[in-house]
């Protein structure tokens, strides 16, 4: 496996509840701030001088399932509920550091892929080449009804919809406008060469985009791409499309099952394996000793919100639970898709032949959660990396407490042990990867370099030419 350094991605959304719900009632949380720039200005600038590698929004469009037939837990709650738009901070976060890359979620629903495309090149402009786009089709039927849509489409068709979706904006980013087609020659008074820019006239089952593309070449062209699809469609499409591939494996062994199966899926469609990363998603309480680590973990849970994680995971798998006490043994619900594997995984954890709700809850709270010593927790991301994950995906309790705890008491160790880059210049994609600011020629996205024909922009008469279908 490689040696390389792991890199760290400080994982956030832009409301007050994200992940580990309740925690922004915490005395030191800052998380309902959100509303505010000063705060993501000053949070980016601080984990960007910490060392992480990149700041990541998830986002959500639509309102989970309902909670006893409403939706008044997850309003009271804050639970992922106001969530305003992370990409309309990338611009203010640029200017408030240095190195830190800014990766944001946008769904295939809520945006038309040329106007996507524009917003992308510029802020890629904006963040001289440290954007990056986790890439998600979106299963909320709230969310597709508010953008007009009857209900949510099946799995496979939204996956469908995605390939068209990504190759629109690809023939924008990579093939209408050619390297050198940006002059901006005061003397011979040309600002860009008309033959250089290209129209490419896509024609799909869901989009007619004639172009050409309103925005010059950025440092990377393309964000760079990620996914956190864990399906077998999902899984095919990080293989052929995704550069980061964001995971929660419960274990190394499964991580490492994970990232061989995917890369393996990428070989068989032209791509080299090494040019895709895998981030795994962990949480650390860390202590000066091991019994230190357990006690602030102890003190972590007074604040959560157990109910509310349980609406997060079940609402997920639309089982509204929430007129059901939490002592309530999981097998009570019937049989739905995945809450199987739910029991199973909440009774290992808890010990309960017959797990509850509230054990569901508490595992869940807890996955993925690494306690101990700098040097304990630096053991197991040490087999995190043997296991072939690439970075790691730093979820936080409270802000900005949670990464400053990382960057202060766990960071120096990592340092130590070659678990973490000192480098942290240059584009997105040549930090992650190593392997300059372009996509590789391996990426379905390189087969639209310089094949459009139509230059009709430099010949008014000239009939468009339909190419790079």
């Amino acid at each position: 496996m490689s040696k390389r350094p792991l890199y760290y991605s400080a994982f956030v959304m832009n409301t007050a509840s994200h992940v580990l719900h309740g925690m922004w009632r915490a005395p030191e949380a800052q998380n309902h701030r959100f509303n505010s720039l000063r705060h993501w200005t000053s949070l980016a600038a601080e984990v960007d001088r910490a060392g992480y590698d990149l700041l990541f929004f998830a986002d959500v469009f639509g309102l989970r399932s309902p909670w006893n037939g409403n939706w008044r837990k997850a309003v009271e709650g804050g639970i992922q509920i106001p969530v305003n738009d992370p990409s309309v901070l990338a611009s203010a976060l640029a200017a408030a550091t240095e190195n830190l890359g800014i990766v944001f979620t946008s769904s295939i629903v809520q945006d038309h892929p040329f106007n996507f495309a524009r917003r992308m090149s510029s802020l890629d402009h904006y963040t001289d080449g440290r954007l990056g786009w986790n890439i998600v089709t979106s299963f909320n039927a709230n969310m597709f009804r508010s953008f007009g849509h009857d209900g949510t489409l099946a799995h496979d068709q939204r996956y469908e919809w995605a390939y068209e979706y990504v190759d629109v904006a690809y023939k924008l980013w990579e093939g209408s406008w050619d390297d050198d087609a940006l002059v901006q020659n005061k003397e011979r008074s040309v600002h860009s060469d008309p033959a250089k820019i290209h129209r490419i006239n896509h024609v799909g089952p869901r989009y007619r985009v004639e172009g050409p593309h309103f925005t010059s070449p950025s440092p990377q062209r393309t964000p760079v791409l990620f996914q956190a699809g864990s399906s077998p469609a999902g899984q095919l499409f990080s293989a052929r499309n995704a550069e980061g591939v964001y995971i929660s494996s419960p274990t190394p062994a499964d991580a490492h099952k994970l990232t061989s199966e995917t890369r393996a899926l990428a070989a068989e469609h032209g791509r080299d394996p090494r040019d895709i990363t895998f981030a795994q998603g962990l949480s650390f309480v860390i202590g000066d000793t091991h019994t230190e680590a357990v006690r602030r973990n102890d003190e972590l849970k007074r604040h959560l919100d157990v109910e509310g994680v349980a609406l997060h995971a079940l609402g997920d798998a639309g089982i509204d639970a929430g007129d059901l006490p939490l002592d309530t043994p999981l097998s009570a619900l019937g049989e739905f898709t995945g809450i199987q594997s739910f029991a199973r995984w909440a009774g290992e954890i808890s010990g309960n032949d017959e797990p509850t709700i509230a054990d569901l809850a508490w595992a869940l709270e807890g996955a993925n959660r690494v306690v101990g010593t700098p040097k304990e927790i630096a053991d197991r991301l040490e087999e995190w990396r043997e296991a072939g994950v690439d970075g790691i995906n730093v979820y936080h309790a409270t802000l900005p407490a949670s990464f400053r705890e990382v960057a202060d008491r766990l960071f120096p160790t990592l340092r130590e042990r070659g678990l973490l880059s000192t480098d942290k210049s240059g584009t997105l994609r040549h930090k992650l990867l190593g392997r300059g600011d372009r996509l590789p020629d391996s990426h379905p996205a390189a087969r639209y370099r310089g094949a459009f024909g139509d230059n009709s922009l430099a010949d008014p008469v000239a009939a468009p030419v339909a190419a790079g279908a």
